[in-house]
């Protein structure tokens, strides 16, 4: 007799549209290959889930499966398989829909007030598996990511909340091959400088992937989203965090380690808002801690704080991984 779990995927494979009003989502807790095809791992477009984001279910691979297959919005294919190791599966009104292109305007969360997932980078960690993308070969021991989280992405909820007011041709450009196809976004001077430090990915136009899919939801220019992500950027680098991280270059911490860091620089409690995701290095299996994703409530703006930002928002169920490594700089 199948469990109810197997049940429920056995549902899904009737239609995406069942899978839809099913309501059942798949949230990844890292950055894994998202393949067109299990046996052979080919993967068009080179395309990854991120850690913290939430792709619709379509079904499992078999009664007790070892791969879902998800949507990936802008992949192409968009329907990809993923294991099951790398993220968790949630019902109810946690698995929200991918909104459609045309969206003119951000949905509301269910508070009722803004959220954010805030997403952070460790450099070195996410360059052990993708050492062709061009910031990851300019890696440099004196490098600002050597020793700094770096920016990944603000990115405004519910999950699904993508691509408002995008043309069509844009969100088809949205894969990696293809980033250098987006609008560039454009900064004041000062902006600019400082995002291509914080964000390495500018290098490969990261930038433009995170205005087209993140920016354009949050309801701001493109140099107001920039200039509130950096200034929560600065917060966290200076703070305990950092230190925690730079003390144990090539050492493990653990999860509970980093959300005392938080408590003890944002307040009792921002610990339990932040989710720990790692990644495997292809060459050594090393286990790296690859970002932190925090949850964010409230109006963000210049003089906001990062953690009455952490307060208000609801904590997150699971630390995520347990413990891994603090990659240091350079392929190891």
């Amino acid at each position: 007799m199948r469990t109810c779990f197997s049940f429920v995927l056995a549902l899904l494979l009737t239609s995406v549209a069942g899978a839809a009003r099913a309501d059942v989502a798949f949230v990844a807790d890292a950055a894994c290959p998202a393949t067109q095809a299990i046996k052979s791992g080919k993967n068009p477009g080179n395309v990854s889930t991120e850690a913290g984001q939430s792709y619709q279910l379509l079904a499992g691979n078999k009664d007790a499966p070892t791969h879902y297959l998800i949507l990936v919005p802008g992949a192409d294919p968009e329907r990809r398989w993923v294991k099951i190791s790398c993220g968790h599966v949630t019902g109810g009104s946690a698995a929200i829909a991918p909104a459609p292109a045309d969206q003119t305007k951000p949905s509301a969360p269910a508070s009722g007030k803004p959220e954010y997932v805030f997403a952070l980078s460790w450099q070195p960690a996410f360059c052990e598996t993708k050492s062709n993308k061009t910031e990851c070969q300019a890696q440099a021991p004196a490098g600002f990511e050597a020793t700094h989280f770096t920016l990944h992405g603000l990115w405004p909820q519910p999950n699904g909340n993508f691509y408002c007011q995008v043309a069509a041709s844009d969100k088809a450009n949205d894969n990696p091959a293809h980033w250098r196809d987006l609008p560039p976004v454009n900064l004041d001077p000062n902006t600019r400088s400082e995002l291509d430090q914080v964000m390495p990915g500018t290098k490969s136009d990261l930038d433009r992937h995170e205005w087209i899919k993140h920016g354009t939801c949050y309801g701001k220019s493109q140099q107001e989203y920039f200039v509130d992500a950096l200034n929560l950027m600065r917060a966290v680098n200076a703070s305990p965090v950092r230190e925690l991280f730079t003390k144990n270059i090539g050492k493990q911490v653990t999860s509970d380690q980093i959300r005392r860091a938080f408590d003890s620089a944002f307040g009792a409690g921002s610990g339990e808002r932040v989710r720990v995701s790692c990644l495997v290095d292809p060459s050594s299996g090393r286990r790296l801690i690859g970002e932190l994703t925090l949850g964010l409530t409230g109006p963000i703006g210049a003089t906001s704080s990062l953690g009455d930002l952490m307060q208000a928002s609801a904590p997150t169920t699971k630390a995520g991984c347990p413990k891994g490594t603090v990659d240091p700089i350079g392929l190891q």
